[in-house]
């Protein structure tokens, strides 16, 4: 795991593509129960090196209820984005995750941690490519849709909105996210010992 972490935070695929050049940022290991897939790092976290070092960061560990402490213990939470690198900015928020990441990275962490008993999948980057081929969720298009029906997702998947401050009209409007995704959420984490 070692080795292959190393691999990743010196990768350079696409560094002609990166408006502030490589800095990929991940956390995994062997150990980790809980595996979040979010989008990818945005400017701040591109200058800390640290995954969801952030306000969206401060509402997923709201969300999870879990510390600062236990979120950044790679033993217990393993941290890997869509895309790797910070991809700039695009007109409305951040430019999507580099497309060349999971593809070339994904596979290859999963095999390593065998440990994993939950997976979040955070935003449309991360649903449209773990659940593209999942028949309960099939007929759900939207991120609402997927998020809204989180209970037909196979028992170790679990789609969640990107926890964004940008997202906070479609959390007014969708007020069954905190009343029953959440708690449902919780109920799974409880399950597991981090």
């Amino acid at each position: 795991m070692d080795q292959l972490l190393d691999q990743i935070r010196s990768c350079n695929i696409c560094e002609k593509e990166l408006p502030l050049g490589p800095r990929p940022v991940v956390q995994a290991s062997a150990k980790s129960e809980l595996l979040i897939i979010g989008q990818a790092p945005g400017s701040r976290v591109h200058k800390s090196g640290i995954t969801w070092d952030d306000p969206s960061g401060d509402r997923l560990r709201e969300w999870l209820r879990v510390d600062k402490e236990t979120f950044y213990d790679a033993n217990k939470i393993a941290i890997v984005p869509m895309g790797f690198c910070y991809p700039g900015k695009g007109h409305s928020g951040d430019n999507p995750p580099r497309p060349e990441c999971a593809p070339t990275w994904h596979d290859l962490l999963l095999n390593e941690m065998p440990s994993i008993q939950l997976t979040l999948l955070i935003g449309q980057y991360a649903q449209r490519y773990y659940l593209k081929e999942v028949r309960s969720l099939a007929g759900h298009k939207t991120l609402t849709e997927r998020v809204k029906n989180a209970d037909k997702a196979p028992s170790h998947l679990f789609p969640l909105p990107h926890p964004s401050p940008r997202n906070q009209i479609w959390l007014k409007k969708n007020p069954w996210f905190e009343e029953e995704t959440l708690p449902l959420l919780r109920n799974k984490l409880a399950m597991l010992k981090i």
